[in-house]
């Protein structure tokens, strides 16, 4: 049963929720009927539907407004993760079924921009959960440390290109700190969202950052996610991009086993990132597409590619620099999402010559 206090704090969120004009799409399937099916439901964890909601609830503004506290949390609380999935993922209906992970023949796709005139860089990234350990919220500080030396044990196994140094945020020095900053590649403790959600409780204990020598391959430790791996490099060789990604999972994944649903794919923190977890993005420079607005975002639509500003959501692209990426994750295979955006940038670049 779910304490008294706990209900108590539920009532009163879904009471300014709803009184709220909020956007989010937590406020928008979070309905009496639904709230009074979950309010007393728990995980085997000890999560409860206020574990899920509260970053939505603290965050008015949000754009979705729920996590999942565990793997469990999405079957357990299904009656609003379901819509909230098939709202946001494009109709993936509670009744459809991700596919099985396919990688796809790596050899097939090529490099974008031969001559580096218009793509700056590229990046792949996943995300993955550990089996057997719950999310950010109901880690303890002993879980963070055994994950912080299962991971970082693992990744000294890896060999070749991806051979490289694990670095915890404990205890790190000023020397080491500035370089990660220096190549964008240190994470900061998280944002009022994930603040809210409990997603930040002992930081820094068992976080870190691994990368290779080239500083083309990444992986964060407990951020936002268990394990985000990240492939990148200057320039717009997909393929060299997506076989690094690919080699490395595979690898890890020998060693260390992943949360999967048969339903839902691959299973994270947030529920925007599941099925294939995967985002291919380059940033790329079209500065006369940057003239027609409707035209890149008839294109965009098209190929379904998320078109940012440089860094990221709600920015400008500076120098008409845009970060451009597959908006699908969920529903198609990892092969097929990095395809797509693959396509998409190669039509772009195609419409940019002819300008």
């Amino acid at each position: 049963m779910v304490d008294a206090a706990t209900i108590e704090k539920l009532e009163a969120g879904f009471s300014k929720l709803q009184a709220s004009d909020s956007k989010s799409l937590l406020k928008k399937y979070l309905t009496r009927e639904v709230f009074d099916a979950l309010k007393n439901k728990k995980t085997s964890f000890g999560s409860t539907l206020l574990d899920c909601i509260q970053s939505g609830i603290e965050n008015l503004d949000s754009g979705v407004g729920i996590y999942a506290p565990d793997a469990e949390s999405y079957t357990v609380f299904a009656d609003l993760f379901d819509p909230i999935i098939e709202d946001y993922h494009n109709g993936f209906k509670k009744t459809d079924k991700h596919p099985p992970k396919n990688w796809g023949d790596v050899e097939t796709l090529g490099n974008l921009d031969p001559a580096g005139e218009f793509i700056v860089s590229t990046r792949v990234r996943c995300g993955r959960s550990m089996e057997g350990y719950p999310f950010n919220p109901c880690l303890t500080e002993a879980q963070y440390k055994e994950m912080e030396d299962k991971v970082s044990s693992t990744l000294s196994g890896l060999e070749g290109e991806l051979k490289g140094t694990f670095y915890p945020l404990t205890g790190m020095s000023k020397e080491t700190q500035q370089q990660l900053i220096d190549d964008h590649f240190l994470f900061k403790e998280g944002d009022r969202f994930l603040q809210a959600a409990n997603a930040c409780r002992f930081w820094p204990t068992g976080r870190g950052i691994y990368h290779n020598e080239n500083k083309t391959f990444l992986v964060w430790c407990n951020e936002e996610d268990h394990l985000r791996i990240i492939s990148m490099q200057m320039g717009g060789d997909l393929k060299q991009v997506y076989k690094r990604l690919v080699t490395a999972v595979n690898d890890i994944e020998k060693r260390i086993p992943f949360s999967h649903n048969d339903r839902l794919g691959f299973l994270t923190f947030c529920p925007t990132n599941l099925g294939t977890t995967v985002r291919a993005s380059v940033h790329i420079k079209l500065p006369k597409l940057a003239a027609d607005k409707a035209k890149l975002e008839e294109v965009a639509s098209k190929y379904h590619l998320q078109v940012r500003g440089t860094r990221g959501e709600h920015t400008e692209a500076e120098g008409g620099v845009y970060d451009i990426s597959n908006k699908r994750r969920m529903g198609l295979t990892e092969y097929d999402a990095v395809k797509e955006m693959y396509d998409g940038i190669a039509e772009l670049i195609k419409i940019e010559k002819s300008l």
